[in-house]
């Protein structure tokens, strides 16, 4: 019996060692988790602060392609403005193009008629002078 009771004691403290060894690595791993799950928060943290400047950067990105859609639709339509204008313009100018063609025209013949008129004039000038000097001459003679 008394062998026994000492193989039973050693049992004991052999069972009571392993429980001492197995608690041992169970907080261990208790800690070893807690550490990995530290780790994992803050992993975790820090995709979701890269996401949301991910989406905080997306978001200004939106709003400058709107801002970017708005101005060019204002130049747009300014560039259709400034051909409107431009196109009244071309008009305005072949319009004009058309009067100072035709008061060149104009121009051209008045000057023509001037210059016969002038060369009428001068012709008779002459004929005129030519009378003249004859009379002159006669009323010479006669006097």
């Amino acid at each position: 019996v008394a062998m026994e009771t000492v193989s039973l004691e050693h049992q004991i403290q052999s069972v009571q060692r392993h429980i001492a060894f197995l608690k041992k690595e169970q907080m261990e791993l208790l800690h070893d988790l807690h550490l990995e799950i530290l780790r994992l928060q803050k992993h975790c943290s820090e995709l979701t602060h890269d996401l949301e400047l991910k989406e905080l950067e997306a978001c200004q990105q939106d709003v400058l392609d709107r801002e970017l859609e708005e101005k060019c639709r204002a130049m747009e339509a300014q560039l259709q403005e400034k051909e409107k204008d431009n196109l009244e313009l071309r008009k305005e100018l072949q319009h004009k193009e058309t009067l100072v063609a035709a008061l060149r025209s104009s121009l051209r013949n008045k000057e023509r008629r001037f210059l016969e008129e002038l060369k009428r004039r001068s012709h008779r000038v002459t004929i005129l002078d030519t009378e003249l000097q004859k009379q002159t001459e006669a009323a010479a003679y006669l006097s």
